[in-house]
């Protein structure tokens, strides 16, 4: 198990003074992927977003659903990736990405169980309705799982204040409508969610969607707690890309954010 999974994700992203960087790997998507999660960790990560694969996904664009067919096609299992996982000591949170058919197709409780086992210590699940997260929420929770929400540009604002104070280990903003995805520019509405969440909890507010670029990071940290990337980095790793040359990617956004930001933190009390 890793060290960091004996702690919630949220008493970790607390601790560091800097912005913070989620990135994101489809697991199984090679067969030395956790490798990539090392490199992540050295390379600067506060916390590493660990994806599930799945074969019908609603939020992720075609990089992620590359990774994940790739990964599905090697033979992945829930019990090889949570195998492989429970060998591994990190000292950053692993957060789960996965899809509501994966977590009741075992039981919700021992899916919460197992993840836990295995060193994770945050679940995303985006299809999950907020009317219906009731018993996950109740459920990860109890086995020391921070169930993190997401917030999109078109929630309405009673919304995003009750997903603000729902939402444990941070709240994930959706830069924009729609999949995943490499993009040019960080959509518009990106600051405006994350500037509003940020009045609503105290919670770290990690924006992602699209965050293709050192460039775009910077921009998201001007709103932002933190940032979440994997597009970016899954189609590096698609392409060839080894553990050192996506970590050498990672460290370089990790450099330029606390370049960016130095004096923010150093005036803070």
């Amino acid at each position: 198990m890793s060290r960091a999974g004996t702690i919630s994700v949220e008493e970790h992203l607390r601790g560091p003074r800097r912005k913070l960087l989620v990135p994101y790997l489809t697991a199984g998507v090679t067969p030395d992927w956790t490798a990539y999660l090392t490199a992540y960790e050295a390379a600067g990560a506060d916390a590493i977003e660990v994806g599930l694969p799945f074969s019908d996904p609603m939020i992720d664009g075609p990089v992620i659903q590359e990774a994940s067919d790739r990964a599905l096609r090697r033979g992945v299992t829930l019990d090889s990736i949570l195998a492989e996982l429970t060998g591994l000591t990190l000292d950053v949170p692993l957060v789960a990405m996965t899809y509501f058919n994966i977590v009741q197709s075992p039981g919700v409780a021992r899916f919460c169980a197992r993840l836990r086992a295995a060193g994770v210590s945050g679940l995303i699940v985006p299809d999950a309705p907020l009317e219906e997260v009731g018993e996950l929420e109740e459920t990860a929770a109890a086995h020391g799982i921070d169930l993190v929400l997401l917030a999109a540009p078109s929630t309405p604002d009673a919304r995003l204040r009750e997903i603000a104070a729902r939402s444990r280990g941070f709240v994930y903003a959706v830069s924009v409508m729609g999949t995943t995805g490499i993009r040019d520019e960080l959509g518009a509405s990106a600051g405006r969610l994350a500037s509003t969440l940020k009045t609503y909890t105290d919670r770290p507010v990690v924006l992602g969607l699209g965050i293709s670029s050192v460039a775009h990071a910077i921009a998201a940290g001007t709103y932002a707690d933190g940032m979440a990337i994997g597009s970016m980095l899954m189609r590096q790793v698609l392409d060839g890309g080894s553990p050192a040359d996506v970590g050498r990617w990672i460290a370089a956004v990790r450099d330029g954010l606390d370049q960016e930001f130095a004096d923010e933190f150093e005036a803070a009390p």
